[in-house]
């Protein structure tokens, strides 16, 4: 009986230590989280427009060296947002970058990568507030291109004016683009996540284009000194090609669900030769660097300033891409205001 009892005794302390242990799973992994403690930056990705092509004071490196033309410059947009809270700003953007360029993948321009791949490896280093970018243009638009095309039919009158020979098939060009920035944008997207970021961490911004050139050109400068185009080529570029272009990337915007900026009309009144003043001016003119002619490994690049924001251009659309980061505007458009410079103004959708 003895014995039994024993055994009753133990059995019941079994069950008291085993009511007392308290099973622990695991619960789910803590959500992944941008860096914490580290510098907080804006970020610009793109081309030309952002990179700050014409606006001179370009980084090192940059400038041709080792064939490298980015032209990223000092004085560039993303430099001149005037936000609080901002510990340095960051310019990837490199002129004439297509869409490829500017996401996944080997493309490259000027002998540089994929700028989304630098992103991610930035944005494990420090905490990336926002992204700008402006891509587009050249892929299948090839704007600059076009433009260039219209000098040319400026200086050859017997050549078709660009109106007429892109003119037909631009919205074509346009439409597909689209999915090529769209495409870009995802590869923003799927770094930035892989580097911890939910979408709600950080903000992408797309910037469209403005229109560099208007049918107000001083007459006096209707040639090499200014703006050698043709009367129905300045009218087309502002009346369908800017803004076709921007309701495509409206479109990618929408998309994307990156925030739109559009500076489609940002320059008007402004445009190059649309003052006797060029410093009065926000888009360089006809620009050649008259020193890179001598040079054979240069000289294929002494007009690549031409028509582009300006220094005091690249200023004024920062100044307005700050104003509309802190603000909870899905979409808006940088218009000047009463004092002359300009301000988002509130759009509905991108």
């Amino acid at each position: 009986m003895r014995r039994y009892r024993w055994h009753a005794a133990v059995l019941l302390l079994v069950l008291v230590l085993a009511s007392a242990v308290v099973i622990v799973l695991p619960g789910p992994a803590p959500a992944p989280s941008p860096p914490s403690g580290v510098p907080r930056v804006l970020v610009a990705m793109g081309d030309s427009t952002v990179s700050g092509e014409a606006a001179g004071d370009y980084e090192p490196g940059t400038d041709g060296t080792g064939g490298d033309w980015c032209h990223r410059s000092r004085a560039a947009s993303i430099h001149h947002t005037g936000l609080r809270g901002i510990d340095e700003t960051i310019n990837l953007a490199c002129s004439g970058a297509p869409s490829a360029q500017v996401g996944l993948g080997s493309t490259e321009q000027y002998t540089e990568g994929s700028q989304a791949a630098r992103l991610g490896s930035l944005a494990r280093q420090k905490r990336v507030v926002a992204i700008l970018v402006a891509v587009g243009a050249n892929d299948d638009p090839s704007f600059s291109h076009v433009l260039d095309s219209c000098v040319q039919a400026w200086l050859d009158q017997s050549k078709q004016s660009c109106s007429d020979s892109v003119g037909g098939e631009w919205q074509q060009r346009v439409d597909r683009m689209v999915p090529k920035v769209v495409r870009a944008l995802a590869d923003i997207r799927s770094v930035m996540s892989d580097a911890g970021y939910q979408p709600t961490d950080y903000h992408l911004v797309l910037q469209s284009y403005a229109a560099p050139i208007s049918p107000d050109v001083r007459q006096g400068l209707r040639n090499l000194n200014g703006c050698p185009f043709r009367e129905a080529d300045l009218r087309w570029v502002r009346a369908e090609a800017v803004p076709k272009i921007t309701d495509g990337v409206r479109q990618a915007a929408r998309e994307s669900g990156a925030r739109l900026l559009d500076v489609s009309r940002a320059g008007v009144g402004r445009e190059a030769c649309s003052r006797d003043d060029a410093t009065q001016e926000w888009f360089s003119r006809l620009s050649v660097r008259w020193n890179d002619l001598g040079d054979d490994d240069r000289a294929s690049h002494a007009l690549q300033e031409s028509f582009h924001p300006n220094a005091a251009g690249h200023a004024q659309l920062g100044r307005c891409f700050g104003e509309f980061l802190v603000t909870d505007s899905r979409a808006a458009a940088c218009l000047p205001g009463a004092d002359g410079d300009l301000h988002p103004a509130t759009t509905i959708g991108p």
